[in-house]
């Protein structure tokens, strides 16, 4: 049974599941734009020397682009795994384990990628 102040702020048993689904299509949308452009990037610096890469990683423009396109893989790919997780492990205590290296392992790739990212964009590399 729901109420009808449930059926208005749409949420659903698990209160966050509209919620998970709408970042889930938003950042995948979002990335079908994010990684096409990354893709162009990186691949225009095959066979680059260091010193061309490192320039070209060091404009605001292209930092930013690789930047976004690293958080938002990551956001995606952290609630897209909290979601298999959730539905199909079935033991309490596994799902709880699983779910806190979901988000550690989530955050640790997420900072790594912006550090490195942002060492070369402001030329520490």
């Amino acid at each position: 049974m729901r109420t009808p102040l449930s059926r208005v702020r749409g949420l659903g048993s698990a209160r966050h599941g509209t919620g998970e689904f709408i970042v889930q299509r938003v950042s995948a949308v979002a990335l079908v734009v994010l990684l096409a452009l990354f893709i162009v990037v990186i691949v225009s610096l095959n066979g680059e020397s260091h010193a061309a890469v490192v320039e070209t990683l060091s404009s605001p423009l292209v930092a930013l682009i690789v930047l976004a396109s690293v958080l938002v893989t990551t956001v995606h790919m952290v609630v897209g795994m909290r979601v298999v997780i959730e539905d199909y492990v079935p033991r309490e205590d596994v799902k709880i384990v699983a779910l806190i290296a979901n988000w550690l392992f989530s955050w640790a790739v997420g900072l790594t990628a912006a550090f490195a990212i942002l060492k070369i964009a402001f030329g520490g590399a």
